[in-house]
Formats: structure tokens, C-alpha cells, sequence
């Protein structure tokens, strides 16, 4: 029995035995990925200097003091739209900082910091910051660190030293997005067009669709829309434009 883009119904049997096939799939990739952990963690560092200068809510601090006095730190560098209201900023870089709330619960109690950076100027991240409801250290700062923005970075320090360990961007920033991962275990996916689906399947939207809805909670990347999780936040009103009138860092 087969319904119109749907995969065929069959009896539990024969569900368990293709479910078992695809197991042995899914275990190579768990174990593909120990690998690749296994070589991030024999990457090779480079030394940073740790004096360099951000801004954060208690004023310039050096870059070491994002350490919190722990050895390792991550950070995830936050895009930012000069001059631009709170609906006009970065889409993809919220959706990854949204996700990553409370993430420094789990990380502190094994050593490790984490902090947002961004580009923009301190006394418009500020606001920002209390509008979005994160609880997480932000700091702005003139030059990304470790590369550029959109991107998690890991730090560890020795001392008064600080070395960039690893850092990754695009599709890598994937991996701290649990929406995403759901999504990809259902039947229709994120449901884009680029993805790999059976024939008959709905034909899918352009990448990152959902990153930014309207008022009335369409995906739109026109100007009435925010960026998605923005919506949940007190006093998120119906806009008319992005706002973007600055540069983006």
C-alpha cells in the first residue's frame, strides 16, 4: 500500500528489519564521528593575543577575561547589521545563538566557558541582548577572533597565554542546532528543496526557509518577517521593514 508522498505501509516485521538495515548506517556514522573527534582533538594551535580588547556589559576587558578563569572557552561570533533594529539582524547567526541558551550550564560544570562575540557596537548589542533574553556573556569587538564571524570557535588557555584550537562555520554551525536534527529524522525533513527525498515527495522550500517568519508565522525573508525565535520575545510587533541600513560585520 503506497499514499501519495508518503513512504509504503508495510506490517512491523518488515518496518523492524529496514529500520535494523539502516542501524548499521547510523552506528558507522556515530563511530565516523568518535573519529573525527578524535582528530580535532590532535589539531595543532595557534597563539592569540590575549590582551586584545572587547566590550562586554561590565566595559573593556581583556580577551582573557572571556575565560571566566577556566582553561577552555567557546564562543560562537555573531554577525551584525550596523544601525539595524532588532528584526534586522543576522537570521542564521540567531538561530544558532537561540539554541545555544543555557548551553554554559553543561559546559561550566566540565571547565569550559562560553561566550558570544559580536561586531557590532556595544551600546547596540546591549539592548539587543536584553530584548533576545540571553543570559550568556556577550562582548563586542572590532576584529573576529580566530576568524570570521558566523562561526564556533574553541579557545584554551595556559596561563596568560591563548591559543585557537578549532573553529568551524556554515553547515558545521549544524551540529549545536537540535531543531534541525529532529527535522532531519522525520519523514519530510527540513523540507527543502535541496535535500534528497523519494519521487512524489513535496518538493521542498529554499535552504533556511524557516530562520525568518511573519507576524502571522509564514517563512518569509522579506521585510515584515524577524528572525524566527524573535517572535517568542515580549513586545516582538508586526514590522514593515528589516531595517538594515548599516553595514554588516
Amino acid at each position: 500500500m503506497t499514499l501519495p508522498g508518503r513512504p509504503p505501509v508495510v506490517d512491523f516485521a518488515t518496518w523492524q528489519a529496514a529500520r535494523d538495515e539502516l542501524l548499521v548506517r547510523e552506528k558507522a556514522h556515530t563511530r565516523e564521528g568518535d573519529a573525527i573527534a578524535a582528530a580535532r582533538r590532535r589539531l595543532p594551535m595557534v597563539e592569540l593575543d590575549g590582551k586584545t580588547e572587547v566590550v562586554g556589559a561590565a566595559g573593556p576587558v581583556p580577551f582573557l577575561d572571556v575565560f571566566q578563569g577556566r582553561d577552555e572557552l567557546v564562543t560562537y561570533q555573531h554577525m551584525w547589521y550596523d544601525g539595524a533594529p532588532h528584526q534586522g539582524q543576522c537570521e542564521g547567526c540567531t538561530t544558532t545563538a537561540w539554541h545555544l541558551q543555557d548551553v554554559d550550564a553543561y559546559l561550566n560544570a566540565r571547565g569550559v566557558s562560553y561566550a558570544v562575540l559580536t561586531a557590532g557596537r556595544w551600546d547596540e548589542v546591549a539592548p539587543y541582548v536584553e530584548f533576545m533574553g540571553y543570559t550568556q556573556p556577550w562582548y563586542s569587538l572590532d576584529t573576529p577572533i580566530g576568524g570570521g564571524m558566523g562561526r564556533i570557535s574553541c579557545f584554551l588557555r595556559e596561563g596568560d597565554r591563548v591559543f585557537l584550537t578549532y573553529t568551524t562555520t556554515g553547515r558545521g554551525n549544524e551540529r549545536v542546532n537540535p531543531s534541525i536534527n529532529l527535522l532531519d529524522m522525520t519523514v519530510h525533513g527540513r523540507g527543502e528543496a535541496w535535500e534528497d527525498k523519494p519521487e512524489g515527495w513535496p518538493e521542498g522550500n529554499p535552504a533556511c526557509w524557516t530562520w525568518r517568519t511573519d507576524a502571522d508565522g509564514n517563512s518569509t525573508w522579506g521585510d515584515t518577517g524577524r528572525p524566527t525565535p524573535q517572535w517568542t520575545r515580549p513586545g516582538a510587533t508586526p514590522v514593515q521593514t528589516l531595517g538594515r541600513k548599516g553595514s554588516m560585520h
